[in-house]
């Protein structure tokens, strides 16, 4: 078993806390060093209790999804001999109500876009590299949403 590690600190500044009138801005510190600046979505608390510019827990998960299914893809490529030079993905998820009446995550999309050096695989083999990369990706096997990768078929 492996472990990973996040801290994330918040501290209130004398905001007015129990009417709901304070910064959701928030670090998130990770083991290697970096800190990035979160905050909740604003879609989910309004301005200016969310910081806009900041990561918010939803894109996290999206961007961990799609991160977590490139970098077993970019592995699986190169076993296979395939050479990548430039793997771009614009992916999105869905916040939606699941089948208990919950908000959750119902949906996340990949939109990979893939240049390769050299002869790219058929369209066959692109989508058994998309398939054994999505079997493989413990965040995608974490989650109860749906995980679809356009264009791998």
């Amino acid at each position: 078993m492996h472990q990973f590690f996040a801290t994330v600190a918040w501290q209130r500044d004398g905001q007015d806390f129990v009417g709901q009138r304070y910064s959701r801005g928030h670090e998130w510190q990770f083991d290697g060093g970096l800190t990035v600046a979160a905050s909740s979505s604003p879609l989910s608390v309004p301005l200016p209790m969310s910081v806009a510019e900041n990561i918010d827990p939803e894109e996290a998960l999206v961007a961990a999804t799609s991160s977590c299914h490139m970098l077993f893809f970019l592995s699986l490529a190169a076993q296979r001999g395939y050479v990548i030079d430039d793997y771009r993905d614009e992916a999105t998820g869905d916040l939606g109500k699941n089948a208990q009446g919950r908000l959750a995550m119902t949906r996340i999309v990949l939109r990979p876009r893939i240049a390769f050096a050299g002869t790219p695989p058929s369209p066959e083999a692109l989508a058994a590299l998309h398939h054994d990369a999505h079997e493989r990706c413990y965040i995608a096997n974490s989650l109860t949403a749906d995980v679809v990768v356009e264009g791998a078929d």
